[in-house]
């Protein structure tokens, strides 16, 4: 096993600034990552718990008929029972369809993973949820049910149900090698906004739930060490409310299962990943204005939106040529802002992550370099780090779209996403650009919150691109540097966090897509 060893700064911020230093991607090499990839020892895709009690979940969630272009809508909640927590947890988690290959075949699930890894796993807190005993409950999206962890002797009095999610750092690490913790809360956030869009097809509204790291741990069972010798860790991420005051129970009082190990001959050791992962745990956000202009949630296709969310799928290739259509094109963009998307009355927070676009073919829009701050902050600051050449255009009259160069700039998005194809051939490509340095010497957590609003921010985009028969695909490799050259940024006051791209499609023929439950 080779053990890369870091000795780093004394200050849970300085910790987490030089592991996103050690991390980034440059154009004449990559973070340390592993030499080789033995297909064949990929870790288990799934985490069962053995020797314990399992509960089927219904998988009704299509016969939600809520319109895409009534998503915003009010409605009066759904039923807290099983077939309603069954149909929120196969919109936000579960396997929607396979994939395969000749003899290989693996998972699409319902919010994107880098590398289709899926490092998140789902936790279920159920108080008086009819069909279901009161307890934790581990979710198993392999077979779309629930294992029982844990009860407490003493009934609650009220009804209560929360989702708990954790990350296995390990899943991203064997492929991705100390970048993988930045996938990781990326993949949180895809993970926050799908909840957040199969919440409001219930009617039920999601909130964050403020807790100290080591009590969320301890209520999610992950601090129990005799459990988890010999397996690979989890670390918890969050936990949200979805009917309920205040904190989950504290405590639990009868305990069932042990977790299967994923990966029985790891070959590589990245300890710098469980330094950052400590050193980033912290307060969530607080509660802020956006100080930006609004975008009320314009009107979509009729399709159903339930349907939108099964079949979202992370595209390979598009095909370089298609057009968008500029309403699309601006439908995309409101998504982003507030009122525009379920995500941002879960997440509360003032915005801190901008796009900067790669605009290739939409019509009406000349190509070139865009920028859409988020805020009247984001506005200020990127104005001020950015080049001073940028023209900032007002580009839209209805939206703050500003443009800073007109330019053929498919070569450009090529390069700085690594060389991939697939940032030049679709319609934009999105760098999103974080408020960096301040923020995270404030409250180190905020590292993995700006991660999460990026993976947020991706989600709706690749939402509201399904939904009109486009598609989107996320970016994680690309030379950060590189990016912050080409906009001029030349210290961390910002930094690019994510890419995504838009566009259509190109499907490949050799693959065969198969249900996702017998």
């Amino acid at each position: 096993m080779t053990d890369v060893r870091h000795d780093g700064p004394a200050g849970p911020a300085d910790r987490v600034l030089a592991y996103h230093r050690r991390t980034k991607h440059r154009l004449d090499r990559y973070a340390a990552g592993p030499d080789h990839l033995d297909w064949d020892a990929q870790p288990a895709p799934f985490r069962a718990w053995r020797g314990t009690r399992r509960y089927d979940l219904p998988r009704t969630a299509a016969g939600i008929t809520v319109p895409w272009s009534g998503l915003g809508a009010p409605r009066a909640p759904a039923p807290v029972d099983l077939e309603h927590l069954g149909r929120l947890l196969q919109l936000t988690s579960a396997i929607t369809a396979w994939k395969q290959y000749g003899d290989s075949r693996w998972a699409l699930r319902a919010h994107p993973s880098s590398g289709n890894l899926h490092p998140t796993e789902t936790w279920v807190i159920a108080y008086w949820v009819d069909g279901l005993p009161d307890g934790l409950y581990h979710y198993q999206a392999q077979d779309h049910g629930v294992e029982w962890r844990a009860s407490r002797l003493a009934a609650a009095d009220t009804l209560g149900l929360w989702l708990g999610f954790s990350s296995i750092h390990w899943r991203e690490a064997w492929k991705y090698g100390e970048r993988a913790l930045r996938y990781c809360q990326l993949d949180m956030g895809h993970v926050l906004a799908a909840l957040a869009y199969a919440a409001a097809l219930l009617g039920w509204r999601p909130r964050l739930v403020g807790m100290e790291h080591v009590a969320m741990a301890h209520c999610l069972g992950l601090d129990r060490a005799e459990d988890f010798a010999g397996v690979e860790p989890e670390e918890a991420e969050v936990i949200v409310a979805l009917h309920g005051d205040g904190t989950p129970p504290p405590d639990w009082d009868e305990w069932s299962g042990l977790p299967a190990r994923l990966d029985p001959r790891p070959l590589y050791d990245w300890p710098v990943i469980a330094e950052a992962a400590a050193a980033t745990r912290g307060p969530l956000p607080a509660a802020g204005q956006w100080g930006g202009e609004g975008a009320p949630r314009t009107a979509g296709p009729d399709i159903a939106a339930a349907e939108v969310i099964l079949r979202r799928r992370s595209a390979q290739a598009f095909d370089g040529v298609a057009m968008m259509p500029a309403p699309l094109f601006r439908r995309l963009l409101a998504s982003l802002l507030p009122g525009g998307a379920p995500v941002w009355a879960m997440w509360e927070s003032a915005p801190r992550v901008h796009p900067v676009l790669f605009v290739h073919r939409v019509e009406g829009i000349a190509p070139g370099l865009y920028v859409l701050p988020r805020s009247e902050a984001g506005l200020t600051g990127l104005a001020a780090a950015m080049r001073r050449q940028f023209e900032w255009t007002p580009a839209d009259p209805r939206l703050p779209l500003y443009r800073l160069l007109a330019a053929r700039a498919e070569r450009s998005a090529r390069t700085v996403s690594c060389h991939q194809d697939i940032a030049a051939d679709g319609a934009f490509t999105v760098m999103f650009v974080a408020e960096f340095a301040a923020p995270v010497a404030a409250n180190p957590a905020t590292w993995r919150h700006l991660h999460w609003e990026a993976g947020m921010l991706g989600h709706c985009l690749g939402l509201e691109a399904e939904a009109a028969g486009w598609r989107g695909t996320g970016i994680g490799c690309f030379f950060d540097d590189a990016d912050h050259e080409l906009l001029g940024i030349t210290d961390e006051r910002y930094q690019v966090v994510y890419h995504y791209a838009i566009g259509k499609v190109v499907d490949d023929p050799r693959l065969s897509t198969l249900p996702p439950y017998d």
